[in-house]
């Protein structure tokens, strides 16, 4: 009989030892490639895990050799007690890497509560250094307070912060040499994030993507060569650079263009409990459902090693066969 907690290797002999926990699908901003713009119908509370479930699900796959948790939503800042559960999860035997990914419109108050918890690392979401492209991507106010935020976490400690800018043809081209230079003025590492199919409006199409190798030359242009980094993760979504003069690293993650499935070690939980095998499935398994309908921790297991097992060899972005997600980025976590 299979032990429920053995690592887990899905069907191609991929070990997923990473999971991205979305802790609420709310949102203080309304990127347009993520949610809609107004009238956003959000979960009920009572349908979203409590942060003991949470913590219970990542002790759960931690004993089948998940060592890294991502936090994401919507914006997950704006889950109250988020450092709380950032707290509770430092003490899951296993875990040794907390990251979290947010739009930091509410970092600058947030980051030592959430430093002292014991986070260990950030992802902070800025698609534009003009602050009218910023609005017109976001559909809100807020640039200022992204930067405040930026060097807040700074201050206290956060290393090798990481700022995701989502690349979209005809409308960002102009900040990606504004964003190389801020990264070598800053000590940041800007990963340049090619824009997928999971825009609330369904509006997305494939002209819209600039390619990870366009960007590279527009750098390479306007400010220095870039030079290969190591790959020391072969899991790692980034492609990463340097500039030559080794001020500013640069990572390009191209989903579309140059898809990464092959070595993909990542599984998702949704606010409301439900897993995921890949950002693109179509097909997800409540474990919600079973915590709350009194089941084991064997049962959980046994839940997510199906959907693991369930995992396709990629997300088939560019096939005829590619069936879009019916939810949104911000319903199934960043």
């Amino acid at each position: 009989m299979t032990d429920p907690f053995a690592p887990l290797y899905d069907g191609f002999g991929r070990l997923h030892t990473s999971l991205r926990i979305s802790v609420t699908d709310r949102c203080n901003i309304r990127c347009f490639y993520c949610m809609p713009a107004e009238n956003v119908r959000f979960l009920p509370r009572r349908e979203i895990l409590s942060f003991e479930e949470i913590e219970r699900f990542a002790r759960v796959v931690a004993r089948m050799g998940v060592n890294k948790l991502r936090l994401t939503g919507g914006e997950p800042t704006v889950r109250h007690g988020l450092a709380d559960l950032v707290r509770m999860l430092a003490f899951v035997p296993g875990i040794d890497d907390i990251a979290l990914t947010t739009n930091g419109i509410l970092l600058a108050e947030q980051a030592q509560g959430l430093k002292d918890a014991g986070l260990h690392r950030l992802n902070v979401s800025l698609d534009a250094l003009n602050a009218e492209t910023f609005k017109k991507i976001t559909r809100r106010e807020g640039f200022e307070r992204v930067l405040e935020g930026i060097f807040a976490a700074q201050r206290v400690g956060f290393e090798k912060i990481k700022i995701n800018a989502v690349a979209i043809r005809g409308l960002t081209e102009d900040e990606v040499v504004p964003l190389g230079n801020f990264a070598r003025q800053h000590d940041l590492e800007v990963r340049f994030i090619e824009f997928m199919p999971l825009d609330a409006d369904g509006a997305w199409q494939n002209d819209q993507v600039l390619p990870g190798h366009r960007i590279r030359e527009i750098l390479e242009l306007g400010i220095l060569p870039l030079v290969p980094l190591p790959r020391p993760d072969p899991s790692q979504p980034a492609t990463d650079y340097v500039f030559a003069d080794g001020r500013g690293r640069i990572g390009f993650i191209n989903p579309v263009t140059e898809p990464f499935c092959g070595d993909c070690n990542r599984l998702r939980i949704t606010a409301e409990g439900k897993i995921r095998n890949c950002l693109f499935s179509i097909e997800e398994w409540d474990a919600r459902a079973v915590m709350r309908s009194g089941g084991s921790d064997e049962d959980l297991a046994n839940l997510v090693r199906s959907c693991v097992a369930a995992k396709k060899a990629g997300h088939g972005i560019n096939s005829d066969e590619f069936v879009k997600p019916a939810r949104a980025m911000y319903e199934i976590g960043g």
